[in-house]
């Protein structure tokens, strides 16, 4: 089967605008999370990860939304270290968003153009013809998985031969729809969130952008490669996860399984960790079905927030470093075990020879993804 590999990679986020930047913050223990006083977007206090008073600026045109700058901005940082291009006809532009710019509808009247506008392949194609590519872009949405989702699916598209690069973006931005949907759940934490901790209770949302371009270019194929993924579903309800875990630890052992490696070749597990009462406790009893529970592992929730449509590619990014570095990063906001299913999860920096991570996601209406990154 052909190999795919990590050609570039790019963070934007509000602890800096590349990958490194973003790493050296994490291993440097900060995060972007913070007490957030915007009546535009909640009435009451709430700890998120925001960019500063919407100051995010871009040298893009003024036609685009915030939602597409960083789409845009995050693409640029990761071209320019690589030799690919976009009008390339074997490149293809993949974008992952959970709610791209739904937030128009705060602010317009519903009508065809606003339809028009809103809609996620409408970004995708203005998106697609300013950075010059020629292939009709893809989208993926599909909840909180479609990061991982479409690095699963780029793979596929060069494992196939359909192409040999490709490049895949994902966003989302935080608005008042976005943000009382979650508080209609209670999901939002009062606090800085906690991942797998026994006083978890509820996510902080967070924004950014997260770009990882595959090649199947042996040119790339000195560090870091995606060599396996898979997605499964639930079907247990339109918010509330799995009880057992069954299907999460279906998707984790076929992604092994793709990847042609076994539990004991886990150096370590880049989880959702939402800090959710239901989806830690999901993920804590995959990961034990999977056996893995004595695997060194972390939720970057506590640095990011929840990123949606970002969050698998932001993490993933991370993770691409972390093999990179040989560190694995503390879980930021876990002090003490939360789950009938104990986890071996970090609260300090971690280092050793790393090899292979698994990475997992999981969201509403059951989905679940894994995806396995290897060292070359």
């Amino acid at each position: 089967m052909t190999d795919v590999f990590i050609a570039s990679d790019n963070i934007i986020s509000p602890l800096g605008t590349t990958s490194s930047e973003n790493f050296a913050q994490l291993a440097a223990g900060r995060s972007a999370v913070s007490l957030q006083e915007n009546e535009k977007l909640s009435p009451l206090p709430f700890y998120a990860s925001l960019f500063n008073n919407d100051s995010y600026t871009s040298p893009a045109s003024a036609c685009f939304t915030k939602f597409e700058q960083l789409l845009i901005e995050s693409v640029k940082g990761a071209l320019d270290t690589v030799a690919i291009k976009p009008a390339d006809k074997d490149t293809i532009l993949i974008i992952s968003s959970t709610k791209g710019n739904i937030s128009l509808l705060e602010d317009e009247s519903v009508s065809p153009q606003l339809k028009s506008r809103i809609a996620l392949h409408t970004s995708a194609k203005m998106v697609a013809e300013h950075l010059g590519f020629i292939n009709k872009p893809v989208v993926v949405s599909n909840a909180c998985i479609s990061g991982l989702l479409a690095l699963i699916t780029g793979m596929r598209l060069l494992q196939s031969g359909q192409y040999k690069n490709a490049v895949i973006t994902g966003a989302d931005v935080i608005s008042k729809f976005v943000l009382s949907g979650f508080q209609s759940f209670q999901a939002i934490s009062h606090a800085p969130c906690k991942p797998f901790d026994e006083a978890r209770n509820g996510i902080n949302l967070g924004e950014g952008a997260g770009t990882i371009i595959l090649s199947s270019n042996r040119a790339y194929e000195k560090e870091i490669s995606i060599r396996g993924g898979s997605v499964s579903n639930d079907a247990n309800h339109i918010s509330g996860p799995s009880r057992t875990g069954e299907e999460l630890y279906a998707a984790i052992g076929k992604a092994m399984t793709d990847a042609r490696i076994s539990a004991s070749e886990v150096d370590f597990i880049s989880a959702h960790g939402t800090a959710t009462v239901y989806n830690d406790a999901m993920e804590a009893k995959a990961i034990t079905l999977a056996g893995m529970n004595s695997v060194p592992l972390n939720s970057l929730k506590g640095y990011y927030g929840h990123t949606l449509g970002a969050a698998g590619l932001i993490e993933a990014v991370i993770s691409i470093h972390s093999l990179k570095s040989n560190i694995v990063l503390p879980t930021h906001g876990f002090i003490s075990q939360g789950s009938d299913n104990p986890l071996n999860v970090c609260k300090e920096l971690l280092s050793g020879d790393l090899k292979n991570c698994l990475k997992t996601a999981s969201g509403f209406g059951g989905c679940n993804a894994a995806i396995v990154l290897g060292k070359n």
